[in-house]
């Protein structure tokens, strides 16, 4: 989204003077314009066909049409304009049927303005991509000649999003190996640090570079290959691109989510995976960067609190409609001495166990003291053995769903 572009948001709800609040408080929002209101769902669904707004603040409960009904029409016919409901209602099952409507957020009445700013500039972001995505198809489609040079590339690559929900459980280790086990010469793969206050994936790899995501952030309107080569560190002994975290706490509030988000998806076009280590809160950028990734690498250890916290992120997940297809579950430092087995851990989460890495603390500790992935000079160790099983079942986990969303949509 280009940084003069504007966040077109329609406000729809019954009450005038909910509408003038709504309002009121995005008048300080230099990058959001609110371009119209709506009394009643009908209403909303006639004036988004008109000003094609990238956000629809939606009410839930209208005289004419709730706004759920409204939702449903609107994402039809309108597919690039993204909804939040808002709604006095906060409770799972209306959740549940918002996002089942189409509705990207939900928010609860009255919103506080740092999370309505915040799930507007979310939604604004794919309500962008999703207009860019639009615009290049309609391009290619009415051309008679191949795409030339200068369009740009198709962005087929994979983000792969590694996160616990609770610190400790060794995010960073999986990520940093399962980086190196799926690059080979066909399949290029970035590594980037998403914990931008206290990332350790340079250190992980014994790598310093005064180049780190602060570079790009603000350079996302004119991102190509050069730049990107120019920034990211190369590292040697795998032939992984890494794109490190900034070198100070303080300086991760300079990066905005929008911007991560814009980074994320050119990398699409470059490399065939892009593995993303993560912090364990679910700030804005964490949530973001789960919502537009192709696989989430979900970790836990035998531990109650990491288990307890697994299955509250994929109790979260449902909820916001990530599908558990699209989660693979990892145990890591499985220790077979310990009387819970990963067949009840999977039971207690209801999600199948997609990889179990067994503790070996002698070889993942000289491994990132040295700065070296286990997967280099490891790999037919049990525990790089593990690993590769693990990528194994990532592989074929992202074929799988490649062939889903292939699908007729009636077939699905």
């Amino acid at each position: 989204m280009a940084s003069a572009e504007k966040i077109r948001v329609l406000i729809v709800d019954d009450i005038a003077e909910t509408r003038e609040n709504i309002r009121k408080l995005l008048q300080f929002e230099g990058d959001v314009e609110v371009v119209g209101a709506a009394r009643t769902g009908r209403e909303a669904i006639d004036l988004t066909l008109e000003m094609k707004p990238d956000v629809v603040l939606m009410d839930i409960n209208m005289p004419d049409m709730d706004g759920l009904t409204a939702t449903e029409a609107i994402r039809k016919k309108v597919p690039s304009a993204q909804i939040v409901i808002l709604s006095v209602q906060n409770d799972q099952n209306y959740l549940r049927k918002a996002m089942v409507a189409g509705a990207r957020d939900f928010l609860s009445k009255p919103p506080m303005i740092d999370e309505l700013s915040a799930a507007i500039h979310r939604s604004g972001v794919f309500a962008h991509e999703e207009k860019a995505r639009s615009a290049l198809s309609n391009m290619q489609a009415s051309s008679n000649t191949p795409v030339g040079h200068n369009a740009p590339k198709e962005a087929s690559g994979k983000i792969i999003v590694v996160y616990s929900p609770k610190g400790g459980t060794g995010c960073t280790t999986i990520a940093t190996n399962l980086a190196v086990a799926l690059h080979n010469p066909e399949t290029k793969v970035a590594l980037i640090d998403g914990n931008l206050q206290f990332g350790d994936v340079a250190v992980f790899l014994n790598e310093a570079s005064k180049n780190t995501m602060l570079d790009l952030a603000p350079r996302v309107d004119e991102l190509d290959p050069d730049i990107i080569e120019e920034v990211m560190i190369n590292h040697t002994l795998s032939g992984i691109n890494v794109l490190a975290a900034p070198i100070r706490p303080e300086m991760a509030e300079k990066v905005t989510s929008e911007q991560f988000l814009r980074v994320m998806q050119f990398l699409r076009t470059i490399y065939s995976y892009i593995v993303v280590d993560t912090a364990s809160y679910l700030t804005e950028l964490v949530l973001s960067t789960i919502e537009i990734s192709d696989l989430i690498v979900l970790i836990a250890t035998q531990d109650i609190p990491a288990i307890k916290n697994a299955k509250a992120f994929l109790n979260f997940t449902d909820a916001i409609r990530i599908p558990r297809q699209k989660i693979v579950f990892v145990m890591n430092r499985f220790d077979k001495r310990i009387a819970i087995s990963a067949e009840k851990v999977g039971e207690s989460v209801k999600q199948e166990v997609g990889g179990i890495i067994p503790l070996d603390e002698r070889i993942v500790v000289s491994s990132v003291n040295k700065g070296v992935p286990f997967m280099l000079d490891n790999k037919s160790q049990p525990i790089g053995r593990a690993m590769l099983s693990m990528v194994e079942v990532v592989r074929e986990r992202l074929t799988r769903l490649e062939a889903v969303d292939k699908e007729p949509v009636a077939k699905r």
